[in-house]
């Protein structure tokens, strides 16, 4: 082979190799960004859509809650105020102020079925009490607590967006539902902690209701924190409460129980009271209660904690964490009860909102 034929061989080989580099360089930078280009959009596209989600879910809620067949005038008793509240809303505040947020959404649930039936068969009376203004309620213990969104955000913080979101998916998912018997609203009574049992409603009240009667309650022993507690009073602070005068012998006290162990009566230096007097004059947390003498203080062991009538909430938690659903709650504390809409049980009451 010729010299000049060697050296044109050589000059197309270096060519081919640094051809053959350029090549492979430009794949090995474009493939990358091949690759990530469509991830990149993808991750764009989610974000995007989760942003739009967040922003509209507020908004869906809102009008879910907002359809309401009208509202409840409630008065502010620090302001004295009326504050016009829709009655979906009016639920999911009574909810936030009368019910632990974290406790199981069925428990909510039969708590927002409780709140909604109160106001409904409230308003339904016709010897309604005169409050100032237009107002209907009061927002204390007097009908139901109710707390606005900037009270409810200064006690719960941080928690507010969560805790809210979950009770107005409660009253949401309960929307216009009512407890009824023989078709008409019930009287829902409820309380925090029972003694193992709830009360018949004549053994509270003196008047009786057929759903309200005693059941077994076994999970608020282990579940509530106020099952237990006790209240230490000097023998002149249960003197001047009761209006009595005690001698040194804790035999003062006689006792007599009802079905559901809470005290029926309570003869104490020679007066008799009932258990709820009692309770109510001593500020105890239930009228399930033992006494001890120590010295010159009285000791009162309680076991749960409100009058006993009516639903548990603790009790409904337990049932909740078992699988119950707020429906089962329902039925087993309101006795022979059903859950109808406010159509099928409270339509005068909508006519006249309406009109």
């Amino acid at each position: 082979m010729s010299k000049r034929k060697m050296n044109t061989s050589n000059t197309n080989w270096r060519l081919l190799i640094v051809i053959s580099a350029a090549a492979l360089l430009m794949i090995m930078f474009l493939i990358p960004t091949i690759v990530v280009i469509p991830f990149q959009g993808s991750e764009t596209t989610a974000s995007s859509v989760e942003t739009v989600t967040n922003q509209q879910a507020p908004a869906e809620a809102a009008t879910k809650t907002l359809e309401s067949p009208f509202h409840v005038n409630v008065l502010r008793t620090e302001s004295n105020e009326v504050e016009e509240v829709p009655l979906e809303d009016y639920v999911v505040h009574v909810v936030a102020s009368e019910m632990p947020a974290d406790f199981e959404l069925e428990a909510l649930k039969a708590q927002a079925l409780a709140a909604r039936t109160y106001i409904v068969r409230y308003l339904m009376q016709a010897n309604m009490e005169q409050l100032p203004g237009e107002a209907d309620v009061t927002d204390t213990v007097q009908h139901q607590v109710f707390k606005n969104n900037d009270e409810l955000r200064q006690i719960w913080g941080s928690d507010y967006h969560w805790k809210m979101d979950k009770i107005t998916e409660a009253v949401v998912e309960t929307q216009g539902e009512i407890i009824t018997y023989n078709k008409e609203p019930i009287t829902p009574a409820f309380f925090s902690t029972s003694n193992g049992y709830t009360e018949n409603a004549e053994d509270y009240w003196q008047n009786e209701l057929p759903y309200l009667k005693i059941v077994e309650s076994p999970w608020d022993e282990e579940l509530s924190p106020k099952f237990l507690d006790q209240i230490i009073l000097t023998t002149s602070e249960v003197e001047q409460k009761l209006g009595v005068n005690l001698s040194a012998n804790v035999q003062d006290f006689q006792i007599t129980r009802t079905d559901s162990n809470r005290v029926d009566t309570a003869t104490i230096a020679g007066e008799t009271f009932t258990g709820r007097e009692v309770r109510e004059k001593l500020n105890l947390p239930s009228n399930d209660f033992t006494i001890t003498r120590k010295n010159d203080h009285f000791v009162f062991t309680t076991k749960g904690y409100g009058h006993g009538v009516g639903m548990s909430q603790y009790g409904a938690n337990g049932m909740a964490l078992e699988g119950k659903t707020y429906q089962d709650i329902i039925t087993y504390y309101y006795k022979g009860t059903a859950i109808e809409t406010l159509e099928q049980a409270a339509s005068k009451l909508l006519v006249q909102s309406n009109s």
